[in-house]
């Protein structure tokens, strides 16, 4: 973060603290890497040495050796505790805790920051302590929704990659259908939404929410829901389950007359839901939404794909592109999905689901990530 120095940032992700008023009451911060033009190097270690307190040493792995004798020649314990933190505060830190004396006899590298006193000694462990952490996780979500999920995996420790499988472009018809559904909206009963998506592509039409008088909103998801509750909208109805079939079972009948219902959708999906809504008596108006197209990924982000211990999948989308752009060989051993739908379009392609997110949201596929790589 900009600001704040490495030579704290990375003790306190170690668990380390710089000072402590029982112990190290003060610390000091020098360079171990200056330019070779100086020769020995300008640094008074004798008299760093008989500072006392904390030494924080920054760029200092190569002359490692010649820096630790020069502290123990001034006086310095052997004894005393030194840790070297390589990677601070990123998902593959990793600390070495030893003493002045032997620090060197581990295999150091680059880039780490080495602390000397008996703070060294401190495990106040938290950063590394996380469930996630040394774990690396694929999200293939589009960009545009990927931070949210990202983000919670990053509080948990683990390194992400993401590799938007997917990307949300217009319709082909560029939203026609969409548009003049909309303009009818008021002879409608039933708006039905399947994603946050769709929302967001509906909404955008919807000038006056006062369009809305008289129709009831379906929404499949707690997300979706709460997309719509973004626009001040309360949706009458959210099936207990997060697929078609479970809306299915929790929509009413048509009134005596018949009833219509707009369903507002992504370009490709499953027809269980308008089929099933016809074979119930209701009239079905579907308008593309959205459509999504696969995105390409460059040879640097397959080979991240590969390496990852884990891949989560939101839709059977990002199932199918991902497959796609690089085999289902070379899919993570450890597949998360979303949901059955999802975890159907998986084993499609010759995947083995380790886990399934109950209740299928995004906090539901966090809490199975979890357990899965437990």
């Amino acid at each position: 973060m900009p600001g704040i120095t490495s030579a704290l940032a990375v003790p306190a992700a170690a668990g380390i603290p710089v000072t402590q008023r029982f112990s190290s009451t003060s610390f000091t911060v020098v360079t171990g890497h200056e330019d070779p033009a100086s020769g020995d190097g300008t640094v008074d270690w004798d008299a760093i040495a008989r500072t006392g307190g904390t030494l924080v040493v920054l760029m200092g792995v190569g002359r490692w050796p010649q820096i630790a004798e020069r502290l123990l020649q001034a006086g310095r314990s052997p004894d005393t505790p030194a840790a070297a933190v390589r990677w601070g505060t990123r998902p593959e830190q990793e600390t070495v805790r030893a003493t002045l004396a032997t620090l060197g006899d581990h295999e150091l590298a680059s880039p780490s920051v080495i602390v000397v006193g008996s703070v060294a000694a401190e495990e106040l462990t938290w950063f590394e302590d996380r469930p996630l952490f040394g774990r690396t996780v694929v999200v293939t979500r589009a960009r545009a929704q990927a931070s949210g999920l990202a983000g919670r995996l990053r509080e948990l420790g683990a390194g992400v990659v993401e590799a938007p499988a997917i990307e949300i472009g217009d319709p082909r018809d560029g939203g026609a259908a969409l548009r003049d559904a909309v303009g009818r909206l008021g002879s409608f009963d039933w708006l039905v939404l399947t994603s946050p998506n769709g929302v967001r592509r509906t909404f955008e039409l919807i000038a006056d929410a006062r369009a809305l008088a008289g129709v009831r909103v379906a929404a499949i998801g707690p997300a979706t829901a709460a997309a719509l509750a973004e626009h001040r909208i309360v949706a009458d109805l959210v099936p207990e389950r997060y697929v078609a079939e479970s809306l299915l079972d929790a929509l009413p009948d048509p009134p005596p007359g018949g009833g219509r219902i707009l369903l507002a959708r992504a370009a490709v999906a499953r027809d269980v839901l308008p089929d099933g809504l016809r074979a119930a008596g209701w009239e079905v108006e579907v308008a593309e939404a959205y459509r999504t197209r696969s995105v390409a990924l460059g040879d640097e982000l397959r080979a991240q794909v590969r390496a990852a211990d884990a891949v989560t999948f939101t839709s059977s989308s990002t199932v199918a592109n991902l497959c796609d752009a690089i085999g289902p060989d070379q899919v993570p051993a450890v597949v998360v999905s979303i949901g059955p739908i999802t975890s159907a379009t998986a084993r499609e392609r010759g995947l083995a689901v380790a886990a399934e997110a109950d209740p299928h949201t995004i906090d539901g596929l966090v809490a199975a990530l979890l357990g899965a790589l437990a």
